[in-house]
């Protein structure tokens, strides 16, 4: 198995690495790595984010839209302006509020931080915009943050979204080897996305075989350079693959109390929709949405999506339902 393990990383980094390499050497390619990270970071200025203080440190925000209010937990690779984008099409008619979590963009890390204290974070935010409760929106790893949330807070949860979670007993609920450390740079980021964009794809959760069509290629694209500049990001993705993951682990799922909807794809490559059948079985009350294709973004599954959020966040009262 260590073999086995170590072959395998030594394929990862020759991909990456060996690309990197390749821009070192060429000035085209140097030029445009720097002209690419250039729009990266250009494309996070033109987000409006704010900080506040906490007890935890700083924490960084960004807010877009009218409406009734939710709080978008991010996934990892991401930040506030991941949160933004991933939501975008789904509650437009919303006031999204999104955290950067520990770690990214101009949120740091405390010392010794877990997803509780994140959760409290969360709370602190939500005390400074004045809002008691609020509807709250998990995305992939994201998943852990939110769910101590509602079973500290449920008074502050009005009703909570799991979109392909970080659940647990999964692939992603366990710490990586130390050597993918090596992996969240952007160099090495870059890389994998100029010389093996199927690899970074993947890493996404994009299924075999897809995007079908223009429109799901132009979001995979998005996706894909929506993690960029990744050093800002490079602490939060360790939290969350060292700490925050595997600590879903842990979450007592039967605690809940709160409405809680689970949004997950049959084809998922990071998640298996398994780990989301039993996660809604451990729920009390919860809601369980297939989808029977789409991968770990939904895609394809917009106009769905967005009604099964509308339809879940209007009616409360719901029974355990796997559709």
């Amino acid at each position: 198995m260590a073999t086995r393990a170590k072959v395998a990383r030594g394929r990862i980094i020759l991909a990456a690495l060996g690309g990197a390499a390749l821009a070192g050497v060429s000035g085209h390619l140097l030029r445009r790595y720097r002209h690419d990270l250039d729009d990266a970071r250009a494309r996070l200025t033109a987000v409006d984010r704010q900080v506040i203080p906490t007890e935890f440190g700083a924490l960084e925000y960004a807010e877009r839209g009218d409406g009734e209010p939710v709080l978008v937990s991010h996934g990892i690779f991401h930040g506030c302006d991941g949160a933004l984008l991933s939501v975008r099409d789904l509650v437009a008619d919303r006031h999204v509020i999104a955290p950067s979590r520990f770690g990214y963009l101009g949120s740091p890390v405390p010392i010794g931080a877990t997803p509780a204290d994140q959760a409290d974070a969360f709370v602190s935010l939500l005390d400074r915009l004045g809002i008691g409760r609020i509807d709250v929106l998990s995305i992939s790893a994201g998943t852990t943050s939110a769910l101590q949330l509602a079973l500290r807070h449920p008074d502050r949860v009005r009703h909570l979204v799991i979109m392909s979670g970080n659940l647990p007993g999964t692939p992603m609920a366990a710490a990586p080897p130390r050597w993918a450390r090596q992996l969240y740079r952007d160099p090495v980021m870059w890389a994998l996305k100029v010389f093996n964009r199927p690899m970074l794809a993947r890493l996404m959760g994009v299924p075999n075989g897809f995007p079908h069509g223009a429109e799901q290629a132009e979001f995979v694209s998005e996706m894909l350079d929506s993690i960029f500049p990744v050093g800002p990001r490079a602490n939060g993705i360790v939290f969350d693959a060292f700490v925050s993951n595997p600590e879903v682990n842990s979450c007592h799922l039967e605690a809940l109390g709160v409405p809680t909807l689970l949004i997950h794809a049959r084809d998922d490559p990071m998640i298996p929709f398994a780990a989301a059948q039993q996660a809604a079985e451990r729920i009390p009350g919860s809601v369980l949405v297939r989808m029977e294709s789409g991968g770990h973004l939904g895609l394809g599954q917009t106009e769905r999506v967005r009604a099964e959020l509308a339809a879940f966040f209007a009616e409360p009262q719901r029974g355990l339902l796997i559709t």
